[in-house]
């Protein structure tokens, strides 16, 4: 991963803010990991579903942007299969195609017991000059 683009990936702020932290970033994959706490439950005191979604986001961002080509989200979905148990939730992106302008990924979602928590597709339209 270019290291300019990695530092612009790296300061996102927003996955600061919730504690997401990169474990492993490379061409077109990455993992992403966050540790539960309070501040991450929905009022029936489940992991809210904002934070998955953004914990995978994030790997999305991770790996479409580890070949140094600036890419933006698209389009992206996501599908909850079960409320996550544990303290640690773990995001893994891979990327399944790339063009010049449009490139796609999938991102499994899964927590502590390593059950599949949600599927997260997304893709990019990368900025090529």
């Amino acid at each position: 991963m270019k290291n300019e683009l990695f530092n612009n990936v790296r300061n996102d702020q927003f996955a600061k803010y919730l504690g997401i932290e990169i474990r492993e970033a490379r061409d077109g994959y990455a993992v992403t990991e966050l540790i539960l706490n309070e501040n991450h439950l929905n009022g029936v005191g489940r992991v809210q579903g904002g934070v998955i979604f953004t914990l995978a986001d994030y790997a999305f961002a991770v790996a479409a942007n580890s070949d140094g080509c600036p890419t933006v989200g698209m389009n992206v979905n996501i599908t909850y299969f079960k409320a996550p148990t544990g303290k640690k939730l773990r995001a893994e992106a891979i990327e399944i195609t790339k063009q010049k302008r449009i490139s796609g990924y999938q991102v499994s979602v899964f927590d502590e017991d390593g059950s599949l928590v949600s599927i997260f597709s997304g893709l990019g339209y990368r900025k090529t000059p």
